[in-house]
């Protein structure tokens, strides 16, 4: 008999078929036969898959894809004070090389920069001297330090001991923060992805007032400090987790990794303002890069490279996964779909869930997007979390879906 191949790829995932019953052993590596050429892929089986009787193993046609990561946006807050105008400079010289560096990963980016913008440096703002950024293109869009198709500037004095208030104020254009009020800037909500993982990058010489746990959690209403308002933390529901999983990381006055307390010295022997023991607290919890402000030119090709890898480090992937035609002229049976998460060798079966996304639960379970005539294959969120931490750049797993065998459902 011959033994059909069903085989195609949908989202960087594997998509494999089943026919039974031939057995053909697979390596423990799971590398697929050496005959095999990207054109032509081996036949080979999965003999012990969780779930499914031994006894009736199928055989498959495996397909190796790259991942497809969603997007990553990135977000900028520049402290415009005086002394901060040789970081404003080395920002200014360097992002373009960032934005490279990410897009060199061929990943989906946006860079938000919250930090004054003018051509002109120094600046007069509110009677005080202000040191803006001007990102040059091609980041930027033209010669004027106008917005790109990857990069959006939101015009905001950062104040040194703000950006944390700044940062949420001007997100949700809230009282006091929105443009022509002093802490204020021009909205850019619009320009973040829903879906998209979130890096937080502040540079500063100081300290923020709010702590890192308002950051996160504040209830929202009446700035503390002043008469602004504020809305939620950026985990509060509110913001529908949209900073669920993000990165902190900076460039600020810290120097003992044992002491938050303890400042950094610069080279003429004089020391920033604060350590900036919050921006230690975020960087600590969410395992994001910093670098120390004291050091001048020497620390920001590294820090540039190791936010780089961060956000691909944190990128995630997508949890939907359009259905191909089995080819060959097979009809897709919808009752014989079934989803095998690869954690390098480490099989997982995800059981389909009675009910669509509303019986997901907590359980390992997927969902059709229409189960009489399915075009997707969901993740539950339980499923899509213990994928992300699998599949994708710079991770060895993957995602099977089989064609043949009785789907298995709970």
């Amino acid at each position: 008999m011959r033994m059909p191949r069903f085989l195609a790829t949908l989202m960087g995932y594997a998509i494999v078929s089943c026919a039974s019953p031939t057995r053909i052993s697979e390596g423990v590596d799971g590398d697929t036969d050496a005959s095999a050429t990207d054109d032509a892929p081996s036949i080979v089986t999965d003999s012990m898959i969780p779930g499914f009787d031994p006894d009736a193993a199928c055989a498959m046609a495996v397909a190796k894809a790259d991942p497809k990561p969603l997007p990553v946006d990135i977000i900028w807050m520049v402290d415009n004070s005086v002394s901060m105008a040789p970081a404003v400079s080395e920002v200014q010289t360097g992002i373009n090389a960032f934005a490279n560096l990410i897009s060199m990963k061929a990943l989906d980016y946006e860079v938000i920069l919250l930090s004054l913008r003018s051509k002109t440096s120094p600046i007069q703002v509110n009677g005080q001297t202000r040191y803006p950024v001007c990102v040059p293109q091609p980041l930027a869009g033209d010669a004027n330090c106008g917005n790109g198709p990857r990069f959006h500037h939101s015009h905001v004095d950062i104040l040194s001991t703000q950006p944390l208030e700044q940062f949420l104020g001007t997100l949700a254009q809230t009282t006091g923060y929105q443009q022509g009020d002093m802490r204020g800037g021009e909205p850019w909500k619009m320009a973040l992805r829903p879906a998209a993982t979130k890096t937080i990058v502040v540079v500063t010489d100081d300290n923020a007032r709010f702590t890192a746990t308002q950051f996160e959690t504040f209830a929202g209403g009446k700035n503390p400090f002043n008469t602004t308002q504020l809305p939620p933390g950026i985990l509060d529901p509110y913001w529908s987790g949209m900073f669920t999983g993000y990165i902190f990381a900076g460039v600020y006055g810290w120097d003992n990794a044992m002491n938050p307390a303890i400042k950094c010295t610069y080279a003429n022997n004089t020391q920033p303002p604060s350590s900036g023991p919050t921006y230690t607290d975020l960087v600590t919890k969410t395992k994001g890069p910093r670098a120390k402000i004291c050091d001048g030119a020497m620390a920001w090709t590294p820090f540039f490279n190791a936010v780089a890898q961060a956000v691909l480090d944190n990128s995630k992937i997508a949890c939907e996964l359009p259905i191909p035609s089995p080819g060959m002229g097979q009809m897709l049976d919808p009752n014989k779909i079934n989803v095998v998460l690869d954690d390098n060798g480490k099989l997982t079966t995800l059981t389909k869930t009675v009910g669509g996304a509303a019986g997901c639960g907590m359980n390992l379970g997927w969902y059709y997007d229409d189960d009489t005539m399915p075009t997707k294959v969901f993740l539950c969120p339980a499923a899509c979390a213990l994928a992300q931490t699998v599949v994708g750049p710079n991770k060895m797993g993957g995602v099977k879906v089989y064609f043949g065998c009785a789907t298995l459902v709970k």
